[in-house]
């Protein structure tokens, strides 16, 4: 006789949850659809929980900062229209666990130690394979990722089992460049984490990352071939352009304090107001979730977790409108490279102060 009760793969199976995701990609997905993506998506919670512990363990005692997210369901389909060929089963970054370092060396030892771990989920991807440090992207991002498939033996998660975590490494400089892309998203019409828009964010970005990578990690990033003075007067020539930094700067980091609950749903209005709900469960934070996604699709809203307050700051600064990390760093690698600040000046003076 069959087992009615015995678990199956959320959203009945893989093939389905391809469907659904394709009639998304459509424009023909239907109520049904939506409920098969919400829960393949909610099941995702519980690989996260998992993974988090498995990383907070290893990670005690240390300076490294743990946090994770639940990609939002906006996002999702954002790169279900970016990328006609993907398959929504196959989304390999839907719970995402991020680890940031302080120095790099840090990073590959971490990496090197967790890849020697042992329990049953398997990392699918070679070790170089998204590595890019060694490889850094066009667009100037540098950090390193894995993607780990679910697995367990045990009745009660058997039914996560093929599910993908991605974990990201990061060092302290790496994130700021990388939040301050995405905070550039919010602010302006272009995505240069996606290369659609003004270009010229893109190439402002791609050669902020080779400064930051060049004056405090001994590293290179996307333009290996500019001297340390044409890297720097490039981005400066673009930075006069954009007024890229002065925007940057002129952002006020959200003044609303997350609370030591733990689970935080960021809501961002229209006007790009942030607006915070703390929650202590994270069953209860994921509900509210979903529901708030039905009732408000206009919105923009993403749950993150971390253990503190300050955590959540840290690891998700892009949604605090805080670039103060990445305006420092910027300005100290500019004087280190080229012996030039980047203008603090009104973006229609003609001169450039020069640092002897």
């Amino acid at each position: 006789m069959t087992n009615a009760t015995a678990p199956t793969y959320p959203g009945g199976s893989k093939s389905r949850v391809t469907r659904a995701g394709e009639r998304v990609r459509e424009g023909t997905a239907d109520a049904d659809d939506l409920q098969v993506i919400e829960e393949w998506r909610a099941a995702h919670r519980g690989v996260l929980n998992t993974f988090q512990a498995i990383l907070r363990n290893r990670t005690g005692g240390t300076n490294i900062t743990v946090a994770q997210r639940h990609k939002r369901k906006r996002t999702i389909f954002d790169k279900l229209n970016r990328i006609p060929g993907m398959q929504l089963a196959r989304m390999d970054d839907i719970a995402g666990c991020r680890l940031i370092f302080r120095k790099i060396k840090d990073l590959y030892a971490f990496r090197t130690k967790f890849h020697k771990a042992k329990f049953n989920h398997k990392r699918r991807n070679d070790i170089d394979k998204y590595d890019y440090l060694k490889h850094p992207k066009g667009t100037g991002y540098r950090g390193i990722h894995d993607v780990y498939e679910y697995d367990v033996k045990s009745e009660v998660g058997k039914h996560l089992a093929g599910l993908y975590v991605e974990i990201q490494y990061r060092t302290l400089v790496q994130h700021a460049w990388a939040t301050t892309v995405e905070l550039i998203g919010f602010v302006t019409e272009s995505q240069p984490k996606f290369q659609q828009g003004d270009q010229r964010y893109e190439r402002a970005m791609a050669l902020a990352s080779e400064i930051l990578a060049r004056a405090f990690e001994k590293s290179t990033g996307p333009s290996p071939a500019l001297s340390n003075r044409e890297l720097v007067e490039n981005f400066l020539a673009l930075d006069r352009q954009l007024g890229l930094m002065k925007t940057l700067r002129g952002l006020n980091a959200a003044d609303r304090a997350v609370s030591e609950k733990r689970n935080a749903i960021l809501i961002f209005s229209t006007s790009g107001d942030l607006e915070v709900r703390a929650f202590r469960d994270a069953t209860d934070a994921l509900r509210v979730l979903f529901q708030l996604e039905k009732q408000r699709p206009e919105l923009d809203i993403v749950l993150v977790r971390a253990d503190t307050s300050d955590e959540v700051r840290l690891a998700f600064k892009n949604y605090f409108s805080d670039a103060r990390d990445f305006i420092n760093l910027v300005n100290r690698g500019c004087e280190q490279l080229g012996r030039l600040k980047p203008r603090r000046v009104a973006p229609d003076s003609g001169k450039r102060k020069r640092r002897r």
